[in-house]
This record gives C-alpha cells, sequence and structure tokens, in this order.
C-alpha cells in the first residue's frame, strides 16, 4: 500500500473531510437528544460519498491500476 497512491487524492480528501464534519454535526446532535439534526448529520455522512464519488468520476481521484496475472502470481 505504500507504493500506491491510495487514498492520496483531492476527491478522497474531500469526501472524507465532509463525512467527518458530518459524524461531528450528528455526534452533537446524538448527546443534546436531537433526533432531527442526528438524521441530519447522518445526510451530510451520504453526502461526503456523493461528493468523492462525483469527483472520483470527474477525474480527480486515482485511476484503478490493473495487474497483469504474471504480476499476481508474483
Amino acid at each position: 500500500m505504500a507504493g500506491s497512491s491510495h487514498g492520496h487524492t483531492p476527491a478522497a480528501w474531500t469526501g472524507v473531510i465532509i463525512a467527518f464534519i458530518g459524524f461531528c454535526v450528528s455526534g452533537a446532535f446524538m448527546v443534546a437528544a436531537n433526533p432531527l439534526g442526528f438524521w441530519a448529520g447522518l445526510g451530510v455522512v451520504a453526502l461526503g460519498g456523493v461528493v468523492g464519488m462525483a469527483m472520483r468520476a470527474a477525474g480527480y481521484g486515482a485511476k484503478k491500476q490493473v495487474r497483469s496475472l504474471t504480476e499476481a502470481s508474483a
């Protein structure tokens, strides 16, 4: 894994940061016993995944590396 750029792309960073903010919002509203805010925070978490996938589709993610059968067996 150290040799690849797994997770080191603008798409990955943006998706994770948005999801982390949603996680923090959801956690704060869970402690405050506010179910509507909790579910809104989980919506932001899901939005982070959608934004990350959209950015990857726009070319801001890492390209998939296809390994040949000879590399996989070695």
